[in-house]
């Protein structure tokens, strides 16, 4: 984050509309999106990702926020609360959920095919708006940005489009949309997802608009994409496929670096890593006093760790019930270990039970979930090195699953929600 919480509000005379795209399916998470949209995936035990991106936009004083929801939609009723977490149950702006309609645009109704296909659909909604500046953003990713300052690298650049930057690893940038910047923060050129990258910078799905310019610029492309796209598509796909690229050949895109953590959630393997990296201590946005995070979570007991527990190097949710060992694990709210049961390098969602005896290792377990007595999950070795750690290593287990006692469930395991050990195990197939 490259502000503090002395950064100056935006103008006034700025009218800013936050559109932030929750709708896709997620189906690189496996079971753990089966039954739920992505973006209500908890992270550190009590929030979900959707609390980050919208506590960002709070603390930013960003107040007309659309959700555009897809997938599983109804997942997302409780986690938004109708904006109250937030102070967006306002009268007059605040929250607003968009759901697939007909009647909002021209031929193109039904599922968006992408996150500019979802921006198409909707761009008659964001001219009656009438907005000054239109932010898009993703609701699957962990970072804290004060949205001020983007506003103020726009503005100060004169700036059509704004794309906030971050950095990572050759190796894993390939998996985002790489872009190349000169020295004067112009964006020249854009690559999506390309097979070998060659730069460390990616595009973090934080994206500063004028309005105009972006309706204008979705229009042009529909006309010249629409004929070879399939049947009410708008052929526009994703943001990096044809808009960022048009956008950057009218030659007036800028990049604003993201200064700290950033990480996108979109795979098992990523979303594991994130919550190691909260556990060693490398994700500062959870315990700012100056940057809250909010959450529409209920309020809970506290967590008990009892007589004979052992808690090493973890994280507990209110309400959970510790008898027996966890080591490195995020815990959430109202899970239960039993006495005799060990659980490391593991999260467990909420209302998860392990059983007395059982074995949990280098899994996720989804809420609500059981992990029978004496049963075997995941590995009790470590898994490759722990920063290449791969999906297709950790065991998952969806919602309400059940392993019974006694059961084994391999490393890469996939149980599907609400089946059972004893019905349905299959392999990772991402």
């Amino acid at each position: 984050m490259t502000s503090n919480s002395a950064s100056p509000d935006v103008r006034s005379s700025e009218r800013i509309l936050a559109i932030v795209l929750a709708g896709g399916k997620g189906s690189r998470m496996d079971v753990l999106t089966e039954r739920r949209a992505k973006p209500t995936l908890p992270f550190g035990g009590v929030f979900s990702l959707l609390d980050i991106c919208l506590s960002n936009l709070a603390n930013s004083r960003v107040r007309d926020v659309w959700v555009v929801v897809q997938y599983q939609a109804s997942s997302l009723d409780d986690v938004l609360s109708h904006g109250r977490p937030w102070d967006l149950d306002r009268n007059r702006g605040g929250l607003r959920v968009l759901p697939p309609q007909e009647g909002i645009g021209d031929d193109e109704e039904g599922m968006a095919t992408g996150n500019a296909d979802a921006l198409f659909r909707i761009r008659k909604l964001v001219q009656q708006h009438d907005p000054t500046l239109v932010m898009v953003l993703s609701a699957d990713h962990v970072y804290a940005i004060d949205h001020r300052e983007v506003v103020r690298t726009h503005r100060e650049a004169g700036a059509e489009c704004t794309v906030v930057t971050t950095t990572m690893a050759r190796a894993e940038a390939g998996n985002h949309t790489v872009v190349d910047v000169d020295r004067d923060g112009r964006v020249t050129r854009v690559h999506h997802k390309p097979d070998e990258p060659h730069t460390e910078t990616v595009a973090s799905e934080v994206f500063l608009y004028e309005p105009d310019v972006l309706v204008e610029t979705l229009e042009e492309l529909h006309r010249k994409l629409s004929p070879g796209a399939p049947d009410r598509d708008s052929g526009l796909g994703d943001f990096s496929e044809h808009l960022l690229p048009a956008l950057v050949d009218r030659g007036q895109v800028v990049a604003h670096p993201l200064v700290g953590y950033w990480r996108d959630l979109g795979r098992p393997s990523a979303y594991f890593r994130a919550h190691q990296d909260l556990l060693a201590g490398e994700v500062d946005i959870l315990h700012r006093r100056d940057w809250p995070i909010c959450t529409a979570s209920p309020v809970r007991a506290a967590a008990r760790v009892h007589e004979g527990a052992t808690v090493r190097d973890s994280m507990l949710g209110n309400g959970a019930e510790i008898h027996g060992r966890v080591e490195r694990c995020v815990i959430g709210p109202d899970v239960v270990v039993e006495a005799g049961a060990v659980v490391h390098d593991a999260i467990l969602m909420r209302g998860v039970t392990v059983r007395s005896d059982a074995r949990v290792g280098w899994s996720i377990i989804d809420a609500e979930a059981k992990v029978g007595a004496g049963a075997r999950v995941g590995s009790e070795e470590p898994l490759g090195v722990e920063s290449r750690l791969m999906s297709d290593e950790l065991t998952l287990i969806g919602m309400a699953a059940e392993v019974p006692d006694g059961a084994h469930l391999p490393a890469g395991a996939r149980l599907d929600p609400g089946d059972s050990v004893a019905t349905a195990v299959r392999s990772a197939g991402l």
